[in-house]
This record gives structure tokens, sequence and C-alpha cells, in this order.
């Protein structure tokens, strides 16, 4: 799966996007991520990306001329990617967007900077905006790093063998139980018995029970979209019942 990030500072992503998981990725073939200096498309000699708001007020707005000839150029190669712009006023990203993009052949993300980018732009080439949350960055670009960090763990391959995101928070809806791992005590804190015990029906009753207890404490507005058993439902009354909730 191809990345390409349209951003005016190309270098923010060197670090980020080389290393861990996702650099690993990069390394084996299994993603491609390009980025691409929207001031490169500007023509006049300063290379001119931004300019006053029509109608006034505060700040600058991203010109229409060079993000247009950027994306295009870009969509020329890539004719089936879809294109993302990172904006406040977007689509709430979540695990289920992360799902829905990672089967996409391609994903072309503007990077917005200043006040915002002409809104030609989104009318012209934008297919969705995406949101990561109700704040506001200094630019689109950390937006980005998460984007392509989210979708491209979810491709086949780039977690490596053993590893799953079968079993994350959000992937059935529910908050992650809890991990634990060697020592079995520590500071006086023991390891749950059950995950010693080797029962495997016992351990993933308890896991799911956890889970509902965290998501039910943390993120108890989760559980309206969750299918769950009537055990489970009766589990989930007696814990409010207790005051979990």
């Amino acid at each position: 799966m191809t990345f390409d990030i349209l951003t005016l500072f190309p270098g923010m992503f060197a670090g980020p996007l080389s290393e861990s998981i996702v650099g690993r990725a990069v390394s084996a073939g299994l993603i491609d991520i390009r980025c691409h200096n929207i001031r490169d498309y500007a023509t006049d000699r300063h290379r001119t990306v931004d300019d006053a708001p029509y109608g006034g007020g505060a700040g600058m707005v991203m010109k229409v001329e060079p993000l247009a000839a950027c994306i295009e150029q870009v969509k020329a190669e890539r004719p089936g990617a879809q294109v993302l712009l990172t904006s406040p006023r977007g689509i709430p990203f979540n695990q289920q967007m992360a799902r829905e993009l990672s089967c996409e052949p391609g994903l072309i993300i503007i990077c917005g900077r200043y006040e915002g980018i002409d809104e030609r732009i989104t009318e012209l080439y934008v297919d969705r905006e995406v949101s990561l949350g109700d704040f506001v960055l200094t630019g689109g670009e950390l937006a980005a790093m998460v984007l392509v960090d989210a979708i491209a763990r979810l491709l086949p391959g780039v977690l490596g063998c053993g590893a799953s995101a079968h079993d994350e928070s959000f992937a059935d809806g529910l908050l992650e139980y809890p991990q634990y791992t060697r020592p079995p005590e520590y500071r006086g804190l023991a390891v749950p018995e059950v995950l010693l015990s080797g029962n495997h029906k016992e351990i993933a009753r308890w896991r799911r029970r956890q889970a509902l207890l965290r998501t039910l404490a943390g993120r108890p507005e989760l559980l309206s979209s969750v299918e769950l058993t009537p055990d489970e439902r009766e589990l989930l009354k007696r814990m409010r019942e207790d005051g979990h909730d």
C-alpha cells in the first residue's frame, strides 16, 4: 500500500515513519511512504503557498494553485487512491475507519496548515475529511503520522509473525483486557491465577469479562454497539448495580 503525504514540512516525517514497526514495514516493501512538498508546486520566485483570506480575518489560507497541482500530479500516478484531508471539522478517526482505509489501494493525505486550505480544494479533490478529535494542532502532519501508523499496522505482514490486531482495544468494540508477563509477582501484586492455569476457555472468559468491565468504567458509550450475549448483559447489569459505572 502506498501512502502519499502532501505537506509543507516533509522533514517532519523522517524520524517517526522510519522507526519501529512502520519503519520495518517500509524496509520490507510492505508499505511505501512518499512525502511531497507542496511548496515545490508554487510557480512564483518566492514559492508562495499562502495568502490572506477573502473577507478578512486572522491568519493565512493555503493557496489553491500549488496544492491543486500537487494533488493532480500524485493522482495521475495513483488514480485509484482516496484523497484524505486532515481537518478538525472532519469525521472522527477510529478503528473502524482505519480498517476501512486499510482496504484501499493507496491513500493521499493532505496536511492542512495555517487557518486552513482554500475550500475549492475540498470541493474538487477531497474524498474524506478526517479528524483526530475535538482539538486543534499547528498542522496536519502529526495527524497524518497517526493515520499512517494506525492503518499500516492492519495490513498483512506488518505486525509480523505471532502478532495480531484482532485482540486489541476496539477490535471487537471493547477496550482491551489487562495484560501481564513475568515475573508472576511484583511488589506484592500477583498475576491473576486464571492466566497461569493453562485453561484457555477460562482465560478467554476472564479476558472478556475484564474487557467489559474496563469498557463500562472508561468508555461506556461503546457498549451500545457491541453484540452481547444474555449472560454478558446480565453481568453488565450487576456491574452497574455494584457501582462500576
